[in-house]
């Protein structure tokens, strides 16, 4: 099930970004191609289109970026954010000063394409595990400069997020566990330093290792990379005492049979490592 009441970025998060993107297309001397041919107070209509099937996600950015260029753009959304994509459809129709308009264009596709292509992606994920408890979570595999607005875009596909960053929540890797001296002695020190507050997890790859992280009783576990038979023992393991978290590899052709071990949430970075921008049209209209 996809989200469609979800609330915009502040301008404050997404405006570095945004700006960061208008500055690839019009550094360091404007559009000069418009400057030439089109007269300076032309004013255009155009329509947004959607090219193919999917969530549509992004409208903040773009929104923002229009704004940026120039104050006067109009641009007017024909369905929600979290709505479903119908190829050929207008979604949104962009209004101003021609000169402008084509300065924003480029960069508003590019927003809608990738953060709808996101949304896409977490929908597919999601809807293959439909009917069991597991939620799909993603990971900080992002594009850099794009964490925020890719993890809003997996929200609005109906999946969930896992941390935003180093600083949200203690989550123990195998590479801490060597660093640490051992998995006890790195959770001892997170019990006795994380605070209240914060949350605890531990990834292990082995039910030797699960049955000694249950002892320090961490607010959730990561089970990595476990075949479905050992997923399920886990399972049976814990039994319900702390959340479970399963990743390691996971595809669409695969999540299913892992939400059926009974795992609370399944982390995939493919959400946005791997998720395959949508196709939008800035045209005239018909």
């Amino acid at each position: 099930m996809t989200i469609t009441n979800l609330s915009p970025l502040p301008d404050l998060l997404l405006e570095p970004i945004v700006r960061m993107a208008l500055g690839e297309d019009l550094l360091p001397s404007g559009d000069i191609t418009s400057d030439c041919v089109i007269e300076h107070d032309t004013r255009v209509e155009l329509h947004l289109r959607a090219r193919e099937a999917g969530v549509f996600a992004g409208c903040d950015a773009a929104q923002l970026a229009a704004r940026l260029v120039d104050p006067a753009i109009q641009l007017d959304w024909k369905i929600a954010e979290g709505g479903a994509l119908v190829p050929g459809a207008v979604v949104g129709v962009l209004a101003g000063n021609a000169r402008k308009v084509l300065m924003v264009e480029r960069t508003v596709l590019n927003f809608l394409g990738h953060l709808s292509g996101v949304a896409t992606t977490t929908s597919r994920y999601v809807a293959a595990v439909a009917g069991t408890r597991a939620k799909v979570t993603c990971t900080r595999k992002t594009t850099p400069g794009l964490r925020i607005p890719e993890k809003r875009a997996v929200l609005l596909g109906g999946g969930s997020n896992h941390r935003f960053s180093l600083g949200d929540a203690l989550l123990i890797k195998d590479n801490h566990i060597v660093a640490a001296g051992g998995l006890r002695s790195a959770l001892e020190r997170a019990r006795e330093r994380a605070g209240h507050m914060r949350i605890v997890e531990v990834e292990v790859d082995t039910l030797e290792q699960l049955v000694i992280a249950l002892e320090y009783r961490p607010d959730c576990i990561l089970l990595d990379n476990m075949p479905l038979d050992i997923l399920c023992e886990a399972v049976r393991l814990v039994a319900g005492r702390c959340t479970l978290e399963a990743s390691g590899g996971i595809t669409l052709e695969t999540i299913a049979d892992v939400a059926k071990t009974g795992v609370d949430y399944i982390s995939v970075g493919a959400l946005t490592h791997s998720a395959r921008r949508l196709d939008f049209g800035l045209d005239a209209p018909n």
